[in-house]
């Protein structure tokens, strides 16, 4: 059991790490402006999916091979820059505003079809964004082990509970993100050039990620 002390150490750097602009902020905030709070919920799903998974590699030494094969780590890093470069452009090339989601017409199953939809693909984009982006499985691998203490138990209870708990801070951010975002977009949609900027400006965050990427 990891004790109270050491556990707030460890919220304190989870929440520092969230609140620092990347591309899951971005996409988070993208997502939920254009397509409203279920479609930002959905890629905040993708994300903690993703998460998820980092923890569970790091905890199987997926994370070391990868240090131990720089072709690997670039094989990886360069599939990550160039989807993360894929979805600033489509935010760039897409529509200010979709329509709401599930449509104004038509039957309910194609009303729940037409909303399933849009949320399946930012689910996927979430979950895409996070699992290509070896930094982030790295990231796990290196910040997890420091605050696992032998003595204190089983190491393999500690690394669940570490998990869960950097799945929990990370939920919380995303949800926020989403929600926020989506009440700025109800003042946006009367501001054109407001909607505009800020397709321009998350285009361009996430294709400068991408870049910065695939240089470091």
């Amino acid at each position: 059991m990891i004790s109270a002390h050491l556990l707030a150490v460890y919220i304190a750097a989870l929440v520092v790490v969230y609140a620092v602009p990347g591309p899951d902020m971005a996409l988070v905030l993208q997502t939920s402006i254009g397509r409203g709070v279920r479609s930002g919920l959905a890629a905040a799903g993708g994300l903690g999916l993703a998460r998820a998974t980092h923890v569970t590699l790091s905890a199987c030494g997926v994370a070391a091979l990868l240090r131990s094969a720089p072709w690997l780590y670039d094989v990886v890093r360069y599939g990550g820059a160039v989807y993360l470069a894929w979805v600033g452009i489509q935010i760039f090339r897409s529509p200010v505003f979709a329509l709401p989601e599930g449509g104004n017409d038509g039957s309910a199953a194609q009303t729940a079809n037409a909303g399933a939809r849009p949320l399946r693909a930012a689910f996927v984009k979430g979950l895409l964004t996070n699992l290509l982006n070896p930094k982030a499985l790295l990231f796990c691998s290196v910040l997890l082990p420091q605050f696992v203490r032998p003595e204190a138990g089983p190491v393999a209870w500690q690394m669940i509970e570490l998990g869960a708990v950097l799945l929990a801070i990370g939920a919380c951010f995303d949800g926020l993100y989403a929600i926020g975002a989506a009440r700025i977009a109800n003042w946006m949609r009367a501001h054109p050039l407001a909607q505009t900027l800020q397709r321009w400006a998350f285009s361009s965050a996430l294709i400068g990620f991408a870049l910065r990427l695939s240089i470091d």
